[in-house]
């Protein structure tokens, strides 16, 4: 985008993150009104709000939306936006932060600000399973049921969602399916599925390190049944960037794929947990999504990516602490 004046929609979800979210609202509006920009906020109220209020903003010819909220709130602010010109900003607050994530957005909103000062748009892809749109992961088997019981509780946050994955993990059994890539199918007996269109599920947890939104691809993993110590062990791989072919672990990449389950049941889009069939038809579409992004994106390394994140997160972590926000 040239350097001008824009029209700025900020749709923040009053429930997610520890801001306070008057405040958070006020000094965003002050902070893009310095840039030179136009900004209006209108919070969501339930289910469905973003989305709602994202097609407003195209129908009112807004120029970008911000998103201030988790992945759930993302997920439908962007479903609001497809195949228009106007511009995602992703201003995170939530627990995960996936998609903010993959492109090196820091997980704190007022940082995140630099991408409406640089103005650096990029054509995103999303994806659909069974023509429900998603913008980061999709996936069934251990990370589903994990999102199940992470948004049964009481309180979000990093700790909350590793202890309900080791409630999880010690009742959970792996599920039958078959894949069904270019017309060959495999039978597979899997701990999980996971299919990326960005890298991490969020909290710097990478189940495809190498995936790019801009390629038109889905990358495909799969944990296959293991011992516990064997399936624990993926767990450190996901925190240290080390997914790859090999033991446990397949991927490959493709454009679809169908996933075929013996019985309906609970699958992820994104974090969020939902019901869907037994027939999943998983695709990828090519730069649906107009995206704010940062200028510069660091290239992903095993290991000391996501120690640099880690130490980032926690000097953001402190910031608020010591800010008291």
């Amino acid at each position: 985008m040239e350097t001008r004046n824009r029209r700025i929609l900020l749709i923040t979800n009053p429930i997610s993150g520890t801001y306070s979210k008057q405040r958070i609202s006020q000094e965003i509006e002050k902070r893009v009104r310095n840039m030179g920009h136009e900004i209006e906020t209108v919070y969501t109220s339930g289910p469905g709000d973003a989305t709602r209020l994202a097609r407003e903003a195209v129908e009112k010819h807004f120029d970008i939306v911000l998103s201030c909220g988790g992945d759930g709130t993302v997920n439908e602010t962007a479903r609001g936006l497809l195949h228009s010109d106007v511009a995602l900003g992703i201003l995170p607050n939530g627990s995960g932060n996936g998609l903010a994530r993959h492109i090196d957005i820091p997980p704190d909103p007022l940082l995140a600000l630099k991408i409406v000062k640089q103005m650096n748009v990029v054509d995103c892809d999303y994806c659909t399973v069974n023509d429900v749109p998603f913008f980061c992961t999709f996936g069934i088997g251990f990370d589903a049921a994990v999102s199940r019981r992470f948004a049964m509780s009481r309180r979000r946050g990093l700790m909350t969602y590793l202890k309900r994955a080791i409630e999880e993990f010690m009742q959970f059994n792996s599920e039958k399916c078959t894949l069904t890539v270019n017309g060959q199918s495999i039978e597979v007996n899997a701990f999980l599925i996971a299919c990326c269109n960005a890298s991490q599920y969020g909290n710097n947890a990478f189940i495809a390190p190498t995936a790019s939104i801009t390629d038109g691809i889905l990358d495909i993993t799969i944990v296959h049944h293991g011992n516990a110590i064997s399936q624990l062990l993926v767990g450190v791989d996901l925190l240290t960037g080390s997914i790859a072919k090999g033991g446990l672990i397949d991927t490959f990449r493709t454009e679809s794929v169908i996933i075929e389950r013996s019985k309906e049941g609970i699958v992820h889009l994104d974090g969020e947990s939902i019901e869907m069939p037994k027939h999943l038809d998983v695709r990828c579409h090519r730069g649906g999504l107009k995206i704010l992004s940062p200028s510069k994106k660091s290239r992903f390394k095993p290991l000391f990516t996501p120690v640099r994140l880690f130490f980032r997160d926690c000097g953001i972590t402190m910031s608020r602490l010591i800010n008291n926000k």
